[in-house]
């Protein structure tokens, strides 16, 4: 996927990618089918006037299909930042790319107020050792500007073949000018679902993506903490720096904490975007009732925003951190008859209780900030800092996931700490009457 190769992942702005509804949002499956609305004559012939008229005159030799291309990108263009026309080529690498491993540095990407913006990095992923975070603008790659730059356009310029180097011009709230950082290329395996335990019978599972496998990975950690933790106090749910996936995956995680009811809904123009997703009646396996706290932050976003909503509007689990992206809007992949492609947003999500995400993000029950670096910290002693921890296994999910998390380790992370603090003295008195605070 190009969103977690790169940048923007399936599901975050929800695309549906062949038989299944894709990430970020809620989407619909392929559909060579959809009928083309009806253009006039005279519409089409202004169209084939002007591209005749710059294939005779303009002085560089264009090829037709150059500006048809070029005409459907402008058209494009004028919508939203997370619709985009696909070459074949192009089209082509997005479906190698779902199967799991890409060749990139690992942050999700979009166009916020037309400037390109990480989403979240991903965890363990060059981007993310290199320090990069939430928010960051990037102004440059390799020298080149990103203004008026395509989603697309900037995938092509950050990926790259394994071990070559990109340079990003970053700018951040707090810099006082733009820091160049230069991240080496890798192959990008992705470990979806990660988890470690507390020694009080407290579990933590963190997703870093909605990939094809995380329902079966995290009903795995699962099963496994509920031989391990008995009793089965209570469960962290770690969606921070998430920037969605699979909304199929979105819904299978939602489903294993819940008895039934709706989990998210999708809204279009179109009759056939109309779409409602349900929890399956309560099975064996299913952690249904377990006290659940759920970390968001601002890089969460999409299929993460959909399993917080779905949670907090059942009053299934208290949802902490910080206001999450809001990236709540739907496209579908479209394969048009060249093999070229539109990624087209289609519709909305919504949560159960009918409030849309996109552009509003979930609201914590319980905000609690970041732990900021110290102000005199560069980026490259951060980063520095980050590729040493890294490189010694000393971040909280580079240890085998059975062993517990220490005290020193939790005082690092009071988002972490917050949760686990609500988790111990269950039921959450103060919160009882909250929208997401759980029922008892």
């Amino acid at each position: 996927m190009l969103g977690l190769a790169l940048g923007w992942n399936f599901a975050g702005p929800g695309v549906v990618f062949g038989e299944n509804p894709d990430l970020m949002g809620a989407t619909k499956a392929l559909q060579p089918s959809l009928a083309p609305a009806p253009v006039s004559d005279a519409k089409l012939k202004v169209l084939a006037q002007a591209l005749a008229l710059v294939e005779q005159q303009y002085p560089e030799p264009k090829t037709t299909k150059d500006l048809i291309y070029g005409a459907i990108q402008g058209a494009v263009g004028t919508l939203d930042p997370h619709s985009s026309f696909m070459t074949p080529d192009e089209f082509r690498e997005l479906q190698i790319e779902t199967k799991g491993k890409f060749s990139g540095i690992g942050i999700e990407i979009t166009l916020k107020d037309r400037i390109l913006t990480v989403v979240s990095p991903i965890e363990g992923t060059p981007a993310y050792q290199a320090g990069l975070k939430a928010g960051d603008q990037i102004l440059k790659i390799n020298g080149t500007s990103t203004k008026n730059v395509t989603l697309m356009e900037a995938v092509k310029l950050i990926r790259g073949a394994k071990g070559s180097k990109v340079t990003l011009s970053i700018n951040r709230e707090g810099f006082q000018q733009p820091k160049d950082v230069v991240i080496v290329r890798e192959i990008i395996p992705i470990r979806s679902v990660k988890a470690r335990i507390f020694d009080d019978g407290i579990g933590y599972v963190r997703l870093t993506n909605f990939q094809d496998s995380t329902d079966h990975d995290l009903q795995a950690y699962l099963k496994k903490m509920k031989q391990r933790l008995v009793p089965f106090k209570g469960l962290v749910l770690d969606l921070r720096n998430d920037p969605g996936g699979l909304l199929e995956q979105a819904v299978r995680v939602s489903d294993e904490f819940l008895k039934g009811g709706l989990i998210v809904y999708t809204e279009g123009r179109s009759r056939n975007q109309n779409m409602r997703f349900f929890a399956r009646p309560t099975e064996e396996g299913k952690l249904a009732t377990t006290p659940i706290v759920v970390l968001i932050n601002e890089g969460s976003a999409s299929a993460s925003e959909i399993v917080a909503g779905a949670l907090k509007d059942q009053k299934r689990a208290v949802i902490v951190g910080t206001k999450s992206f809001g990236k709540g809007s739907v496209q579908t992949i479209i394969p048009l008859d060249d093999g070229s492609a539109l990624r087209l947003t289609t519709a909305l999500y919504f949560t159960p209780s009918g409030i849309t995400i996109n552009e509003k993000g979930i609201q914590p029950d319980v905000v609690v900030e970041e732990k900021k670096p110290p102000k005199d910290e560069s980026l490259q002693k951060l980063r520095d800092e980050l590729l040493t921890q890294h490189m010694r296994r000393e971040g909280l999910t580079d240890k085998p996931w059975n062993q517990p998390i220490t005290p020193e380790e939790l005082d690092k992370d009071p988002q972490l700490k917050k949760a686990v603090e609500i988790l111990r003295s269950w039921p959450p008195k103060n919160l009882a009457q909250s929208p997401g605070a759980p029922q008892k």
